[in-house]
């Protein structure tokens, strides 16, 4: 009788093993693979006092003044946008509409810069509605944006800013503008020096860039204006004559302008300006006191009812484009909430009502 070696079993992959296991493998992947989309929520309503502080300020309010904050996430995967679509209350973007085409670094650079301006108008326009000057200096021009088919694309960055123009020192843009335009035409070359900041290392550039036609097409009564198709914002410092400390670093942008002001006024000046209110709002702020429209209204709606405000300061719809009065109203209405919102051109506005109002009893 021959003997045979026990055989090992054999392992067979059948049609059910190897679905399941390239089941098991999309599954894995989907969750590591990013979307396109950003997700927009109703973040918080947030009182000002705690967190803006001016020395020497009067901070004893029986009401608040809030900024409010929308809840933004990167939809990471297709299961965080599975969840935007059957939440309530929340908005979806696409990545581009968002960003645009930058880079990470230019992305964050510009969320500083609206940040750090912001608080900057909030504390001039604050000081000025109290009687009080700032002092201020400027340092170059910040390029907020590029045109599409500017020669700088490719050369210069968002985030850069801009210090020497042909060895001429630019402290602002209007010195910028006032240069290219009196001196220049279209063709013409200029060498540009600027900084460039990339996490905590700053470089220094320089490059020429030649000029284009930047007059408006659709307006037969513009001005002629040559320049190398960037969207210039003042870089600057301010020294106000008491020391002013916000703490906002987990807010991005610039949308809490207004309300960053008011408190600044509030605590410079005497008397309650809340007269006993909790009140909410938002809209950018800039150098003159001007109010301007922002994103996602309808989110800080929501946030700043479920907070408990009273009143809602809301940017006036001023030009054809701007909706943000009418689309606060709108969600006011449709969740039902009591608050009322009043729409303000200015900081200035946004005073004159909280002290037309009578004290909270």
């Amino acid at each position: 009788m021959s003997q045979h070696p026990d055989k090992q079993p054999r392992r067979y992959w059948t049609r059910k093993n190897i679905t399941g296991a390239l089941v098991t493998v999309v599954i894995a992947a989907s969750f590591l693979i990013p979307t396109p989309y950003y997700l927009y929520q109703p973040g918080t309503a947030e009182v000002l006092a705690p967190k803006v502080s001016v020395q020497g300020g009067d901070k004893d309010e029986k009401g608040d003044l809030m900024l409010t904050t929308v809840l933004s996430m990167q939809a990471s995967n297709i299961y965080y946008l599975a969840y935007g679509y059957i939440w309530p209350n929340t908005e979806i973007k696409k990545e581009e509409d968002v960003r645009g085409n930058l880079s990470d670094n230019e992305y964050d650079r510009l969320l500083k810069h609206m940040m750090d301006s912001s608080q900057q108008y909030a504390v001039i326009s604050g000081f000025k509605a109290a009687g009080l000057a700032v002092d201020t200096t400027y340092d170059g021009v910040f390029v907020r944006s590029i045109v599409e088919n500017s020669k700088a694309a490719g050369v210069l960055q968002v985030g850069d800013v801009i210090t020497e123009v042909d060895g001429k020192p630019v402290a602002k843009s209007d010195d910028l503008i006032q240069y290219i335009n009196s001196t220049k035409k279209v063709g013409d070359e200029v060498d540009v020096k600027f900084t460039r900041t990339n996490k905590d290392k700053q470089e220094q550039k320089e490059a020429k860039i030649p000029l284009m036609d930047l007059t408006d097409p659709n307006d037969p009564k513009a001005q002629h204006r040559v320049g190398f198709g960037v969207y210039p914002e003042n870089e600057m410092k301010i020294k106000p004559p008491r020391e002013v400390q916000i703490h906002a670093e987990d807010i991005g942008g610039p949308s809490a302008g207004l309300m960053f002001s008011l408190e600044i006024y509030s605590q410079l000046t005497a008397g309650d300006l809340t007269k006993g209110y909790h009140i909410a709002g938002t809209g950018t702020i800039d150098i003159d006191g001007n109010v301007g429209q922002i994103g996602g209204i309808q989110h800080k709606i929501v946030a700043a009812d479920k907070a408990g405000a009273e009143i809602f300061f809301a940017p006036a719809d001023v030009l054809p484009t701007d909706d943000n009065t009418k689309v606060a109203k709108q969600e006011a209405e449709k969740i039902g909430s009591k608050m009322k919102i009043v729409s303000v051109k200015t900081m200035q506005e946004a005073i004159d009502y909280l002290h037309s109002l009578p004290d909270k009893k």
